[in-house]
């Protein structure tokens, strides 16, 4: 089996895409009763990875009945087109907000490039590649498709963004969460314990949908929660209620800190490190050295998140 498969059991496998760094950013694929299904897919750079993955599983591109992004955004949904064109037999299944993004991703495109430039999105995402409107459709609220019988349960999930779902497999009792239960590296885990982080990546966070989001998430009671930065974490009821209180407990001190300095004239700067500083120390408190190698790992997350803050701070509603 390649290095960058991982057999997680129940039939899920956990493909690092390669963005960025090694077990950084995943795409799940689902097999059942020799059928598939691909759960994000990372950018179109990530394609040959899926497209190996199932040749290492011994599965035909014709196995495929379902791509289903969690959201689209990039590094979770920037491969779907170019993956689509390789499966001859696979539906597209997107967030109904997120739907004609994928069909066609100009705007998509337009929007990643005023942050990123050309070169930049080249590096890292590749030309986006539109799903032929006939092969896609939009999800619904507590929709249920089956993979060979095998039904997987879609729910909508804001918080993160509004263009976001999540997918529960009752086989395994886990929920695919996308960005919606926050990040999880596992260079970070300690004697086999994880640590979470939540995402407020701009534009559209909202703390009080992301409660309500994660509380409806634990109310199926997961026994694991598959993230896609990065991997499983969980194993049990009480450890994902864990990792949850202390992602939300990191949602309220963020939102707090971000409030204290809504007129702040440097308030970008000392809100990252603000940030930043706090995930280190949590990551102390959890038995992690947390010295110069992961502040530099962290210092993306926290650019992000205090970009997403300030976003949520200066909407009108606000």
């Amino acid at each position: 089996m390649p290095d960058f498969l991982e057999d997680l059991g129940h039939g899920i496998y956990a493909i690092d895409t390669g963005f960025q760094r090694p077990r950084f950013d995943a795409a799940y694929l689902i097999v059942e009763a020799g059928r598939a299904a691909f759960i994000d897919t990372g950018t179109n750079h990530a394609v040959p990875r899926l497209l190996a993955a199932l040749n290492a599983l011994g599965l035909p591109r014709e196995a495929v009945d379902w791509v289903i992004p969690t959201h689209v955004h990039l590094d979770h949904a920037g491969g779907v087109g170019l993956l689509m064109a390789a499966l001859p037999s696979a539906r597209a299944l997107v967030h109904p907000r997120g739907l004609r993004h994928m069909v066609d991703p100009k705007a998509l495109w337009l929007s990643a490039l005023t942050v990123y430039g050309e070169a930049e999105m080249q590096r890292s995402y590749g030309k986006l590649v539109p799903v032929p409107a006939e092969r896609a459709e939009a999800s619904h609220d507590e929709q249920v498709i089956h993979l060979a019988g095998r039904p997987l349960r879609l729910i909508d999930t804001p918080g993160h963004a509004k263009h976001h779902h999540a997918i529960w497999d009752e086989r395994s009792r886990s929920w695919f969460t996308g960005d919606t239960f926050g990040l999880s590296y596992r260079v970070f885990d300690v004697d086999g314990r994880a640590w979470m982080l939540p995402t407020s990546t701009p534009v559209q966070f909202d703390p009080d949908a992301l409660k309500a989001t994660v509380a409806r998430l634990l109310a199926a009671e997961p026994l694991a929660m598959q993230v896609t930065h990065y991997g499983r974490v969980g194993g049990n009821v009480a450890e994902v209620q864990r990792l949850a209180a202390d992602m939300l407990a990191q949602v309220d001190e963020m939102v707090a800190q971000a409030e204290a300095l809504r007129t702040a004239t440097d308030r970008h700067d000392r809100l990252k490190q603000l940030l930043l500083d706090g995930y280190l120390a949590r990551l102390r408190a959890h038995g992690h050295a947390a010295g110069d190698e992961a502040a530099a790992w962290l210092a993306m997350d926290a650019e992000l998140n205090a970009q997403g803050l300030e976003v949520w701070l200066d909407r009108p509603a606000r």
